[in-house]
């Protein structure tokens, strides 16, 4: 309405305006001209445009009538706006904006005297007047925000216009230029034609590298916060939000397939909303087809190649969209999409498309990670089986409860063992072994209180922790579970019987850290076995194993003394092609009045009461006895002979070692002595001179039960051994638990890398031979070949289980079949 009176006035006051029409059309040229030097600046929804229309403004004010002034600058923005396909009511809205601060800046023209020519006074005055013009549509615009949208977005384009004032001085100026050129010679306008194309041409250019500049700028920001956040659960929102504003649109959303344990994932950031969305305007036709052929799918006005999809794009009411999927190897993970650039008159290109693949790149890398650190974090404190927590996640809980106890409540822990497990591996096959492990995991899971935290520590060991009022509660809680459990469980098309016995301790009675309390609930599961109820509380009782080892030193001195130990040996076979290449000695005892009695505990008997040497050395004429017998009878066998690391402070041992061997005559080559990793880390300085000595007499020298100490592997190029033995511990539990796979594939492929033979003690089942062998170990002991056999069975054991065959380095017995 502003714009109509003035025009109005000025047409009164200067009726013959129309008069200098010629001039008008060519400034009506000009105009579309500039219009098309466009400088767009994104605003929430809307862009903001800055354009070059300043120049020829200065001009239009200087040389055209008022009236003249108000049409031509309206016309060519209706003109401009039309071609941009605007909606009817912002047309209007810029086209009247525009009259109305030229029809101000005529009205200032008018209340102010212009100086004769293009003098300094005239300059001041026109730059005042377009300065007003641009004012007036600033304020117009921002007012406009602030209603439509909110405060926020006022602010915003008051802040972008007010930074967009450098360019509007810049065209004022550049105008007063041409302007002053052409009060000087009309032929000026050729020379600035010519200035004003190249400018122009230069411009673009400029735009075009600055934008490519900043859109490179923006996507290394951007793949920098993404890897930042690579891992975490904010990953989304850092994403979402920023490739949103970097691509200029109105929805930025990612998709994740389910895939294992994850989710299927759908968030969506929008303009103006400061969450994240459950929900896409996608069409899924769109992002079928981008899954489908793992290609970039982008549907829109300049995507000809996918038109066929626009009138789906049209039923959701969407302008345009692209689609990206993310790939992990061939095989895609989900997508990141964008929807409807901002602006009605701007839509995606193929540069868009370049750019978000990029972003894709870096962002399927980061989700990858991000669930590879959630699936190792997992599998690191769960066993792979059962699902359950496993004992370094158990131990962590233990930890965190004696801290947080109350006073009038213990923590619980109670072990149950499995009963049976082992006769169903042997009778039908690990497969259902690990069957039953699972039904009994998932029983004890059901009928757990759900406060309690329900673990597996071992083969056939479950631990449940919770709080109880005190042990009696423990107790009842304990023998209610096991009945519950105690009922039959279908393994394949058997029903079984299983029972089991049930360990219980607790804080702060029966012990202050978590590896006691664990250790002596175990301790209470092994005598709740014989019990008929089978249910046992720890009680110090069940520690006296130490001093029944004081009870037989005494009688372990007659044992040596007499011959009453025997030795036992153990087949190690190569795991390439099954050859049985030498024999683990290992020591037996039966007392006359315990019976058989554990080797561990009478060795400690003999490290503590120095009769360990003695022992060590009886082992140790035995097995060469019997490498000397086999070399005889052209069946050459080597033997292995455990060392402690207490026997190796003695400086008379290597020297003890040389004159037996060539008692015996056994070639030292086929002599290896095993010594145990944590024994040689305690006195690990003291012990290299007799490693060293044994080194030089040609014997072999073993690390065993390496893992269970705490050395790094990087010692193994320091000590002068040639092998590593695996402890039976992670051999026995790779096959289901990934802690001890990752140890076992670590502790093979590092000492390879070193020249070490690798020997895996423990080998007790098919699956943990076939996982061996894909490893790349060489040499397998344990129950799956043989068990330590007396001398004589052990020949029975080489005749049945083993077939001659000849090799360059002469016969070996070759095993038939593993059993």
């Amino acid at each position: 309405m502003f714009a109509v009176v003035c025009t109005a006035a000025f047409w009164i006051a200067e009726p013959q305006w129309y008069e200098d029409w010629p001039l008008g059309l060519a400034f009506f040229v000009a105009f579309l001209f500039a219009y098309r030097v466009v400088v767009n600046i994104v605003i929430w929804r809307s862009t903001f445009s800055v354009t070059v229309t300043d120049v020829p403004l200065v001009l239009a004010l200087f040389y055209l009538p008022p009236v003249m002034v108000i049409l031509v600058v309206s016309g060519a923005s209706l003109i401009h706006h039309l071609r941009a396909r605007f909606p009817i009511t912002k047309l209007s809205f810029n086209v009247a904006k525009s009259a109305a601060g030229n029809s101000a800046a005529l009205l200032l023209l008018a209340a102010v005297s212009m100086g004769d020519g293009a003098d300094p006074r005239t300059w001041a005055a026109l730059a005042a007047a377009v300065g007003l013009t641009y004012l007036i549509e600033l304020l117009s615009l921002a007012s406009v925000f602030s209603l439509v949208q909110s405060v926020r977005a006022g602010r915003d384009v008051l802040r972008a216009g007010l930074s967009a004032v450098t360019v509007t001085g810049i065209n004022v100026v550049v105008g007063l230029i041409f302007l002053v050129a052409l009060e000087a010679t009309g032929w000026s306008a050729l020379l600035l034609g010519v200035l004003v194309g190249a400018l122009v041409l230069i411009l673009r250019s400029y735009a075009e590298f600055f934008r490519r500049h900043k859109t490179l700028a923006d996507v290394y920001e951007l793949t920098q916060a993404v890897r930042d956040q690579s891992g975490r659960s904010g990953l989304p929102d850092v994403l979402l939000g920023r490739v949103r504003a970097l691509m200029q649109s109105e929805y930025a959303t990612l998709w994740l397939a389910a895939q294992g344990r994850h989710p299927e994932v759908l968030l969506t950031s929008r303009v103006e909303h400061r969450g994240l969305l459950d929900i896409s305007p996608t069409p899924d036709e769109v992002r079928d087809r981008a899954v489908e052929r793992q290609a970039a799918t982008a549907v829109g006005r300049r995507f000809p190649e996918t038109e066929d999809l626009r009138p789906t794009l049209r039923a959701r009411k969407v302008k345009d969209v692209i689609v990206i999927p993310l790939r992990s190897g061939q095989t895609a993970i989900g997508t990141l999409e964008v929807v409807n650039r901002l602006g009605d008159d701007r839509t995606f290109r193929e540069a868009d498309v370049q750019v978000l693949e990029t972003i894709a790149a870096h962002a399927a890398v980061a989700v990858e990670n991000s669930r590879l650190v959630d699936r190792l974090r997992y599998d690191a404190y769960h066993d792979r089986l059962t699902g359950l927590p496993n004992r370094r996640r158990v131990i962590d809980a233990l930890a965190e409860s004696v801290k947080v106890r109350a006073e009038d409540e213990v923590v619980a822990i109670m072990l149950f063992d499995v009963d049976g497990q082992r006769n169903v591996n042997e009778s039908m096959g690990h497969a259902a072994g690990d069957k039953l492990l699972v039904e009994a995991a998932d029983r004890i899971r059901g009928i757990a209180d759900p406060g309690a935290l329900v673990g597996r520590i071992g083969g056939d060991e479950f631990v449940v922790t919770l709080r109880a009022a005190s042990i009696d509660a423990t107790i009842e809680i304990a023998t209610r579970m096991r009945e519950r459990l105690r009922g039959p469980m279908a393994v394949g098309s058997l029903t079984l019987d299983v029972n089991t016995a049930v360990g219980v301790s607790i804080y702060p009675d029966h012990g202050s850290d978590p590896e006691s309390l664990l250790q002596r609930a175990e301790l209470a599961a092994n005598a709740a076995k014989v019990l008929p109820y089978g249910v046992q509380p720890f009680h110090p009782a069940l520690e006296s194993r130490a001093v029944r080892r004081l009870g037989i030193a005494a009688d372990l001195r007659r044992a040596l003394d007499n011959d009453q130990l025997e030795v036992y040996f153990q087949p190690k076979v190569t795991l390439a092609d099954r050859h049985v290449l030498g024999v683990e000695c290992l020591a037996r005892w039966v007392h006359p009045a315990h019976g058989e009695v554990a080797p561990e505990d009478f060795v400690a008997v003999a490290e503590h009461t120095g009769q360990l040497a003695r022992l060590t050395e009886v082992v140790l004429v035995a097995g060469l006895r019997r490498c000397r017998a086999w070399t005889d009878a052209e069946r050459p066998l080597a033997i292995a002979v455990n060392l402690s690391a207490r026997t190796l402070l003695d400086s008379h041992f290597p020297e003890l070692v040389r004159e037996l061997l060539e008692e015996h005559g056994v070639d030292p080559g086929r002599v290896t002595f095993e010594v145990s990793e944590p024994g040689m880390l305690g006195d690990i300085e003291r012990v290299l001179p007799s490693l060293y000595r044994l080194r030089d007499l040609g014997v072999r020298l073993s690390v065993d039960d390496f893992g269970t100490g705490a050395s790094s592997l990087a010692y193994l190029r320091q000590w002068p051994v040639h092998e590593v033995k695996i402890d039976d511990s992670f051999v026995q539990g790779m096959a289901t638990d990934s802690g001890d796979l990752a140890i076992v594939r670590a502790v093979i492929g590092l000492s390879r890398e070193f020249g070490l033979t690798v020997v895996a003690e423990g080998v007790e089942s098919e699956l943990t031979l076939e996982l061996l062998e894909e490893m790349g170990c060489e040499i397998g002991q344990g129950y799956l070949f043989s068990r330590p056999l007396p001398y004589e069975r052990l020949e029975a054991w080489l005749s049945a289980q083993t077939e001659p065959e000849s090799t360059p380095t002469g016969e070996v017995r070759r095993l038939r079949a593993v059993i």
